[in-house]
């Protein structure tokens, strides 16, 4: 059985008869034939005269400064790029410093940038160092200051997630923050120390071209040749290297009785020159002197390493390194 009688019925709420205007366009925009005539007269009267108008020009002139903040935020970009394709990018703890306000060293000779490391524009050159925390790099703390004395250097200190926690001092060991640390391109050289859980120290500069370099002492020859040249005499540069290599294996790592037979060699070699490769200081006198310090062989020194340690405090270049050995 059906029906088709409705089981809801409402009531109409308008008339059927409602008139609705549509549009006949969906977008309008002004008629540019119907300009003034004043202007365009004028417009006519600047293209016959070879002129420019002014609205081209501030058009110009704003296009100058979008392609200059573009270079600047292509520049920043890529010295971003190379942090973050490094293997330590996952960085927990960050503190920054810049510039470095100490007196000039004794360093002969001038290095270029671009001669020892290659043409990079546009980008920073970040030197990239993992070191352990409880075997402080207090060599690499010096040769930073004197860095810091030649160029412009944007350094920064982090705490790797392998190291749960360090202590202050090693935290502001590369000093303040700079106030323009956040413009990478303002600044010629990246020095970035990460306090991380590592067996041997290891600095990375070119990710992508070069292998890292191990080892505290190899770390200290690569920096140092930002700064001078070594000597060009072979015997003096062989006899700089073995000076370092005597910092770190014996002084730094041996026995006390290596570190005695270290100490007289030391004291027969400044009873003939001032410094340990001759008459100018070099990478030798600070790799010995970071070394002497850091074993705690300087109280018990013959006279000549005294005058030497004496010597080298008052150039004013091993301030980290005493402040961290405090």
């Amino acid at each position: 059985m059906s029906s088709t009688t409705p089981m809801f019925q409402v009531k109409p709420v308008c008339g059927g008869d409602i008139k609705i205007d549509l549009p006949t366009c969906m977008y309008k925009l002004p008629n540019v034939h119907a300009q003034q005539q004043e202007s365009s007269c004028s417009s006519e009267h600047a293209l016959q005269n070879r002129e420019v108008d002014p609205a081209i020009k501030a058009l110009e002139a704003r296009q100058d400064e979008i392609l200059r903040k573009l270079y600047e935020l292509k520049a920043a970009v890529e010295g971003l790029a190379k942090t973050v394709t490094t293997p330590d990018a996952d960085l927990d703890v960050t503190f920054s410093s810049g510039f470095s306000s100490q007196s000039s060293t004794m360093l002969k000779g001038s290095t270029d940038l671009d001669t020892l490391l290659g043409k990079d524009l546009g980008a920073l050159r970040d030197i990239v160092i993992n070191a352990n925390p409880a075997q402080p790099p207090i060599t690499l703390l010096v040769l930073h200051s004197l860095l810091c004395q030649h160029y412009q250097v944007l350094s920064t200190v982090h705490v790797h997630s392998s190291v749960s926690s360090v202590s202050p001092q090693l935290l502001s060991c590369l000093g303040p923050r700079h106030p323009d640390s956040y413009a990478r391109h303002l600044f010629q050289l990246g020095f970035t120390l990460i306090w991380k859980e590592v067996p041997k120290l290891e600095m990375k500069f070119s990710v992508r071209n070069m292998c890292p370099i191990q080892g505290e002492a190899n770390v200290a020859r690569f920096l140092f040749k930002l700064l001078a040249p070594y000597p060009s005499d072979p015997a003096v540069a062989t006899l700089v290297d073995s000076w370092v290599d005597t910092a770190f294996f014996q002084l730094a790592e041996g026995s006390a009785k290596e570190r005695a037979a270290v100490l007289r060699a030391l004291n027969s070699a400044l009873g003939r020159s001032p410094w340990l490769a001759g008459p100018e200081f070099s990478l030798a006198d600070i790799a010995c002197y970071c070394c002497v310090l850091q074993s705690g062989s300087a109280p018990s020194a013959p006279a000549n390493v005294q005058r030497w340690i004496e010597s080298c405090g008052n150039l004013g270049h091993f301030s980290p390194a005493k402040l961290l050995l405090q």
